[in-house]
């Protein structure tokens, strides 16, 4: 699924993980928002924090359903996840939403896809949404060649991203959780 709609990065380091994206909406070529809020914390005490791409109505439903699933599972993502995974798959209108998910808490970082799909990806670094591919290389980069902590790594790869993608810009947003 090609989504154009946005930059979510997630990067491990030390003991953080932090979670970031950009702030902007676009309809077809039109930018409509700068300031958007793709990052949501979500669990009890906001152990768990979720970013989406994609369409945004698509996601706020994804996450409403992820976090009753978050809640059924006490607050075990992987659970939560493939549960919802399940759901995706196998009704009619979940199959039609088109978004991504990124989800992180201390121990895991899950994406989420528009198929249905629970991916784990083996290095902790997720970068979803028209963005991800540029911001996941740069955060690749200034993990193997500085001691910059996660957080920095997230903005200043979210800020390359938005100096090479048409559909991400620099209204940075970042939450950090400790592990």
């Amino acid at each position: 699924m090609a989504i154009k709609a946005t930059t979510i990065l997630s990067v491990r380091r030390g003991n953080e993980v932090a979670l970031g994206g950009d702030g902007q909406v676009t309809l077809g070529d039109t930018i409509v928002k700068a300031d958007a809020r793709k990052i949501r914390r979500l669990g009890e005490k906001g152990e768990v924090i979720c970013g989406f791409a994609g369409s945004a109505a698509d996601a706020f439903a994804l996450m409403e359903r992820f976090e009753a699933k978050l809640k059924s599972s006490s607050g075990n993502i992987r659970k939560a996840a493939v549960d919802l995974a399940k759901a995706w798959r196998t009704d009619r209108v979940l199959r039609r939403l088109e978004s991504l998910l990124a989800i992180v808490d201390a121990e895991t970082s899950l994406i989420l896809s528009g198929a249905g799909d629970v991916i784990e990806p083996a290095d902790g670094l997720i970068g979803i949404g028209s963005g991800g591919p540029y911001a996941r290389s740069a955060a690749t980069a200034l993990l193997r060649h500085t001691d910059l902590p996660a957080a920095e790594i997230v903005r200043q790869a979210l800020t390359v991203a938005s100096e090479i993608c048409i559909y991400t810009n620099n209204q940075i947003t970042v939450e950090v959780l400790k592990l």
